[in-house]
């Protein structure tokens, strides 16, 4: 039988028999090795999955299984080769048979599963017979480990009342064995502590509600959790987890007040927004449902009121009305309480709510009088005589005894000048006669103090309103400048005028305009009423001559509407102006004032005249004594400034000693055998101590010039320019004389300047300056 038809008996074989052996393998001699019907079929070898138990104690090797091909015929030729994970060390093989041993403890949880390799060669050739072929030797699983609850210990929250049923919360424990195989990894839980408040899943671990539950009663449990492997049977491994669990809180208790009857007191001297006591109610609930609100029911609502302190939870009562002895005594009202979150489910069982009584007493005071009202309105005409009533306040003590009242005014002393009271019944009588136009309201504070007890008082005010009576009359209200031309036609409106009136009217100002009595025979001008308060100045006649006339003055009457009626003359004054057709204010202005000063255009024109010449005549004299004030050095300033020569040729510098030649500047008169410098420091001195007995034209001070001279001009060291020498000669007043060359006899044309000429075309311009110089000399 060859290969080929080997390999298709042993398929059949496994397909009817899924419990079959491995190649070769005989169950009788390995009872404990089960095996699937997963088959791995590869040319001559036919496998299905080896199995072997893990932590078992070995001594002597187990057989795990045996390999065997079909070429084999037992004679000893062939040899099995295994290779792979655990090969040699952990699995061995019987290389004439091909019988696998297991020879280590092994643990399924660090590897569950071994892939071999397994080869038949031929022990003469040293050659396979067969394909290698791979094969897989599964750990089988053994309950070696404790269930474990990863996450424990367990805290979850409820709402207190929950019903049966409810969900609280989940708990989970993990077991390290195979839960492929066996019931090595199913757990159940149960509950060891917390009945019969909750109830546990087996399978899910799943804590529920098993009764409602108070969180007033017991607002934390402790549940114990155990969870069992193997299904709970013999053997089993087991753990437990604590579970926390706490009742949150639910509004289902009311406010409850701790006393039925409260007694409180306040006095009748307490101002409004006195604390007058406090009531509390208790509610077993906590946080927001704890929270309430309070109320007074009843008529008394309008005099006492309560609010709620939101963190004590208490009612607080206050004075919202001013209290009386002597009117009430007594009070009682009704406290209510609610809460101020309900729970709908829970008000079958009844209101959140709760009352109480108070019972408060007024207590007697001493109180200060009180005013029939707070506030008094008099009025009185003005101009009323001194002494005149204008009104009366009235106060009493409000106490049983009814102590007499002194009445007074307080505040502003201009007002007690206008006003006095009576100390005795409170009325009110002018000082002196008021005027509605000066001030039309007077505000006052009367203050009333009893008698026996000065600290005792109170205090009113008093509105005084003057009323209007028609004692002023109207009148302009500006100065108005009316001008007309010359040539002004009759009928010509030449100005608008109002009036004003400092009286009130009830209906409304009206006033009236006409000329005033003695002016009804002008000629000239008229008045037009114009019916709204207003009138128009009208010429009556064309023409009119400035020089004839310069002005006019129109007396116009003015009447008011008041009773009785008053009048007032007003005058007009009207400007005539020498115009064509437009009136020139400023020069109808400035012909009104010289008129008015008496004086004509031409004496005008004169005295400008002679104000224009007095102002040129101070110009002159104030720029002649500015000219006085300049320095004489201007002018010797402006003679040097003509002499300054500039050159725009830039040398190289001090280090440049290249650029010309400096003997070339200096003057052929020094340009001699150069002397050596003398130190004539000692002979200084010497010749200063003899210029203090000699004058200037000693033959002393001669020497010592003509030296220093020739040392500067045979100095080779010295600038090519002029240098200031200082001599210690005391001035004018000395008898040494001076040294200043100033005052020297000789002068710039007594000197040849012949040699600038020798001095190269750099110096041309200098020589030809002074060469022209000594010339023009």
């Amino acid at each position: 039988m060859n290969f080929s038809t080997l390999l298709s008996l042993m398929l059949m074989l496994i397909q009817l028999w899924p419990c079959s052996l491995s190649m070769g393998n005989h169950s009788a001699q390995n009872t404990d090795q089960s095996f699937t019907a997963v088959r791995r079929v590869k040319r001559g070898w036919v496998w299905e999955p080896l199995f072997v138990t893990e932590e078992q104690t070995l001594t002597v090797p187990v057989y795990v299984g045996q390999l065997k091909s079909d070429l084999d015929k037992q004679d000893g030729n062939l040899k099995y080769i295994l290779t792979g994970e655990g090969a040699g060390s952990i699995f061995i093989i019987d290389e004439n048979n091909g019988k696998i041993y297991l020879t280590q403890k092994l643990d399924r949880e660090e590897k569950p599963f071994y892939t071999l390799r397994a080869q038949a060669i031929n022990r003469s050739t040293q050659l396979p017979v067969e394909p290698e072929s791979e094969f897989i030797i599964k750990v089988r699983d053994v309950n070696d480990h404790e269930p474990q609850f990863l996450d424990g210990p367990y805290e979850a929250t409820v709402p207190e009342m929950s019903s049966e049923g409810t969900s609280v919360t989940q708990v989970t424990a993990v077991d390290g064995d195979d839960p492929s195989y066996g019931n090595n990894a199913r757990l159940l839980y149960s509950l060891i502590q917390g009945q019969p408040y909750f109830s546990v899943e087996p399978k899910t671990g799943v804590i529920r509600m098993a009764s409602q539950m108070d969180r007033e009663t017991k607002d934390q449990y402790l549940v114990i959790i155990q969870a069992k492997d193997m299904v709970g049977q013999a053997g089993a491994f087991s753990a437990t987890a604590t579970v926390t669990i706490n009742l949150s809180d639910i509004n289902d208790n009311p406010p409850k007040f701790q006393q039925r009857l409260y007694y409180m007191n306040v006095s009748e001297e307490a101002p409004v927004g006195t604390t007058v006591g406090k009531v509390f109610a208790e509610d077993s609930d906590i946080g927001e449902n704890a929270a309430m609100n309070y109320f007074i029911e009843g008529d008394n609502s309008d005099v006492f009121d309560i609010i709620t302190n939101n963190e004590t939870q208490e009612g607080i009562i206050l004075l919202k009305k001013r209290v009386d002895y002597e009117s009430k005594r007594r009070y009682s009202i009704l406290a209510k309480v609610v809460n101020r979150y309900i729970d709908d489910r829970f008000l079958k069982e009844g209101p959140f709510e709760d009352k109480t009584t108070v019972k408060i007493n007024v207590q007697n005071a001493d109180e200060p009088p009180i005013f029939t009202s707070e506030n008094y309105v008099m009025e009185i005409p003005e101009g009323a005589v001194s002494g005149s009533l204008v009104g009366a306040v009235t106060a009493r003590d409000p106490d049983n005894d009814d102590c007499p009242v002194r009445y007074s005014i307080v505040h502003r002393m201009q007002l007690k000048r206008l006003f006095s009271i009576n100390e005795h019944n409170g009325t009110i009588i002018t000082t002196k006669p008021l005027d509605r136009e000066i001030a039309s309201w007077h505000n006052i504070t009367v203050k009333a103090t009893e008698t026996r007890n000065p600290e005792k008082k109170s205090e009113a005010n008093v509105y005084i309103q003057i009323l209007d009576v028609n004692d002023h009359a109207p009148e302009f209200p500006k100065y108005y400048e009316t001008f007309i031309c010359e040539n002004a036609v009759s009928g010509q409106l030449i100005q608008t005028i109002s009036a004003v009136d400092q009286d009130d009217s009830a209906e409304g100002h009206h006033f009236y305009f006409s000329l005033a009595q003695e002016a009804t025979n002008n000629s000239y001008f008229t008045v037009k009423d114009n019916q709204d308060n207003t009138a128009g100045i009208f010429t009556t006649k064309s023409g009119f001559k400035r020089r004839e006339q310069f002005s006019f003055y129109l007396p116009i009457s003015i009447q008011d509407n008041g009773t009785p009626p008053l009048t007032s003359t007003n005058t007009l004054t009207i400007i005539v102006c020498d115009c064509d057709t437009k009136v020139n204010t400023f020069y109808c202005r400035y012909g009104a004032f010289m008129y008015s000063m008496g004086l004509s255009t031409e004496a005008l024109v004169a005295v400008s005249a002679c104000i224009l010449i007095l102002l040129v005549f101070f110009l002159a004299i104030v720029a002649i004594r500015q000219q006085r004030k300049k320095s004489p050095f201007l002018e010797k300033i402006e003679e040097f400034r003509e002499n300054i020569v500039r050159y725009d040729d830039e040398g190289g510098g001090e280090e440049d000693t290249e650029a010309f030649d400096i003997s070339a500047l200096r003057t052929r008169t020094v340009m001699r055998t150069h002397k050596p410098r003398k130190k004539v420091t000692t002979e200084i001195h010497s010749f200063y101590r003899q210029s203090l007995q000699v004058g200037p034209d000693s033959a002393v001070f001669r020497q010592f010039i003509s030296e220093k001279l020739e040392e500067a001009n045979t100095d080779p060291s010295a600038p090519p320019y002029d240098s200031l020498q200082t001599y210690a000669f005391e001035g004018t007043g000395s008898l040494a004389g001076s040294l200043s060359s100033l005052g020297s006899n000789m002068s710039d044309a007594d000197q040849s300047y012949d040699y600038l000429t020798d001095w190269g075309p750099h110096f041309k311009q200098l020589a030809g300056m002074y060469t022209s110089y000594r010339s023009v000399d």
